[in-house]
């Protein structure tokens, strides 16, 4: 049997170090909805300065979804517990083995989509494999990319797909692992209501609903498991915090707001260590304030255990085991 361990580091600081962390893919998926012939105007995404963002910034239907997918990710590439064991569920019943989940950003609809693809490229090895849940040997990932790219471009080259990879231009997240090169396509809606299945989706990435169930679970109509994120006290009010404060951040001309817009004084101090930033780059600022956001907060062990040492018989082939900073497991 193999058990996760998920060992935290140190303590969860403050409110204002978590907080921070969520602002900074907020930030980036606020820069790449810019429409792109603004954006070649101000030099280029890396010359966007933050002081610039609410004269360029236009609020478009899709930003939040946007941010959404982009929070997620970093979620999973910076080892967010509260995401993590969802997709470790949702992994799980998709039957992907593997240690720590990984992440690719893929989605097509975004803005400077065809860097995602050479991202996606260049972060996938010739062996990597998407599970689709149909019979047969898994598709080789990586030399499908550009077809996948192309049906998100031309509507009529669809059909042509294989079975495999069809729909996959709906595909906002790579996830998988990176021990076992295996990985699912993933949408992530922001809105439950616009979650559509297809035949190469395996996971679907939502917010819990009121008066739904919010365990991860299979939801054969939609032919996805779908893992919803926690709201009270979790990922998701994070999420929404750093929304409103990096809106009232704009409305506020990239100057700390009114109290009336942020009440909370840590959502008060996030918008004050973005104003003091407000001259340099938007890519720079985001990878500065990183170090305000306990990068090192999580690490994540696999190990391999034999029954007796669990003192029963199961039929279960992982465990994930959350520890405390001084806890060890067995």
């Amino acid at each position: 049997m193999q058990i996760q361990e998920e060992q935290q580091l140190g303590p969860v600081e403050d409110e204002v170090l978590a907080l921070t962390a969520v602002v900074r893919p907020i930030l980036t998926g606020t820069l790449y909805a810019l429409k792109q012939d603004v954006v070649r105007e101000a030099g280029g995404y890396e010359q966007v300065k933050l002081k610039m963002l609410p004269r360029l910034y236009r609020a478009g239907d899709g930003d939040c979804g946007i941010c959404f997918e982009y929070a997620v990710h970093d979620a999973i590439v910076s080892g967010d517990a509260r995401v993590l064991e969802r997709i470790n569920d949702a992994t799980a019943l998709c039957n992907v083995p593997g240690g720590t989940p990984r992440s690719i950003l893929f989605g097509l609809e975004k803005t400077g989509s065809q860097q995602l693809v050479d991202t996606a490229r260049e972060l996938l090895t010739e062996e990597s494999r998407l599970l689709s849940g149909a019979k047969g040997l898994p598709a080789k990932l990586k030399k499908h990319l550009a077809l996948i790219a192309g049906a998100f471009r031309n509507r009529k080259t669809r059909p042509a797909l294989p079975h495999s990879i069809n729909g996959l231009w709906r595909t906002d997240l790579f996830v998988g692992y990176h021990d076992s090169d295996r990985w699912v396509a993933t949408t992530v809606k922001v809105n439950p209501t616009q979650l559509v299945g297809a035949a190469g989706l395996r996971i679907g990435i939502i917010p819990t609903k009121q008066g739904r169930s919010d365990a991860v679970r299979k939801d054969d109509a939609k032919n996805l498991v779908i893992c919803p994120l926690h709201h009270d006290e979790d990922f998701m009010q994070t999420f929404y915090e750093c929304w409103r404060i990096v809106q009232a951040f704009i409305a506020a001309d990239a100057q700390v707001p009114a109290e009336v817009l942020l009440p909370r004084p840590a959502h008060r101090e996030v918008a004050r260590i973005l104003h003091e930033r407000r001259e340099f780059p938007i890519v720079d600022v985001v990878k500065a304030i990183e170090a305000f956001g306990q990068p090192d907060l999580l690490t994540t062990r696999d190990r391999n255990v034999t029954v007796e040492q669990l003192q029963g018989t199961t039929q279960t082939q992982k465990l994930i085991a959350p520890l405390s900073a001084q806890q060890n497991l067995l």
